[in-house]
């Protein structure tokens, strides 16, 4: 009998313009192995499933409360009394993420669809005939499939499988990775990958452990193993206030990139933003959250203007 190679997903996303030249399809695995506290999708960081509560959806335990009655570990009970401006106050449920396993039966009986588990094992064949209903959206724009994360290449077997069976039906394909991988995972995926979106989130490698958790030495090293390999990139740098935004730390990103710059298709600067601030919520964990104002228009264009002296093609966003 056939192996089926699953994987956790946490969504797939169709018409992503931002991830890859085209149109493209993102399928967005969980589990990575930093822990940016920027991270705009912090419900990618677990490897695995999760339950989440969405607030603007929950429509009350007096009007619904299913949730309290079917919890098996006794997790969910009254939470406090919300005041509503323009409408009828609301008793939001509470969770006791001590107490709860992320077993999901809360979610199924949830009506509103507030409590939801973030995370689904699927298989190869199940993410591809999701994706080939795109394909005509393919082939008319030159896009194709990204598989992000998360980290996708931490779960190497079945990102693997899933670029193998994409480019059995003539799907162009983009991994999004850290880089912080095996390197062995990374050269498995080369001859299936026509593109490697490539993060770089800082040059300080004693400053990147301690803000994010591991050193940078293996991703960089990562990086120019793949340019000897001959594979493309889109370097993909997040711009941090009080982390990397400063000239200095721009001179060491351009004099990294100039060494392996004709594999560079295009450098992506995306400046920190807050939109995903409210994904912590949902997780229902208390986890601190980075916030800062955004870069300005002004400095974004600076540090443009910086890397592209070193030869580099560089746009914003």
């Amino acid at each position: 009998m056939e192996k089926v190679i699953t994987g956790k997903t946490y969504d797939i996303q169709g018409f992503s313009v931002q991830d890859g030249p085209g149109i493209r399809t993102t399928v967005f695995l969980k589990g990575c192995p930093l822990d940016c506290p920027w991270c705009h999708s912090p419900e990618s960081k677990e490897f695995s499933s999760e339950l989440n509560w969405m607030s603007i959806r929950c429509i009350g335990i007096d009007d619904c409360g299913m949730c309290i009655g079917v919890c098996p570990n006794d997790a969910i009970n009254r939470g406090l009394i919300n005041h509503i401006e323009l409408g009828d106050d609301i008793v939001y449920p509470h969770v006791d993420k001590s107490k709860c396993n992320d077993c999901g039966v809360c979610a199924n009986v949830c009506k509103a669809d507030a409590l939801y588990i973030c995370g689904v094992d699927q298989s190869v064949d199940e993410v591809v005939n999701r994706l080939i209903r795109d394909k005509p959206f393919f082939d008319e724009s030159n896009g194709g499939v990204t598989i992000s994360g998360g980290e996708c290449l931490c779960q190497p077997e079945f990102t693997i499988e899933l670029l193998k069976k994409c480019k059995e039906n003539q799907i162009n394909t983009a991994i999004d990775t850290t880089g912080f991988v095996k390197w062995q995972n990374i050269e498995k995926a080369l001859p299936y990958s026509d593109l490697f979106l490539y993060d770089l989130k800082c040059m300080d490698s004693e400053l990147h452990k301690k803000i994010i958790g591991v050193p940078n030495e293996l991703i960089l090293e990562n990086a120019r193993k793949i340019a000897n390999k001959g594979g493309r990139f889109w370097i993909r740098i997040p711009v941090i206030p009080m982390l990397n935004d400063s000239k200095e730390h721009f001179e060491k990103y351009g004099e990294f990139l100039r060494d392996i710059k004709y594999n560079i298709d295009i450098v992506q600067l995306l400046p920190y933003h807050k939109m995903g601030i409210s994904k912590y919520d949902r997780l229902l964990n208390n986890q601190k959250v980075f916030v800062s104002e955004p870069p300005n228009d002004k400095l974004m264009q600076a540090r443009k203007e910086q890397l592209e002296g070193y030869g580099l093609k560089v746009r914003i966003h």
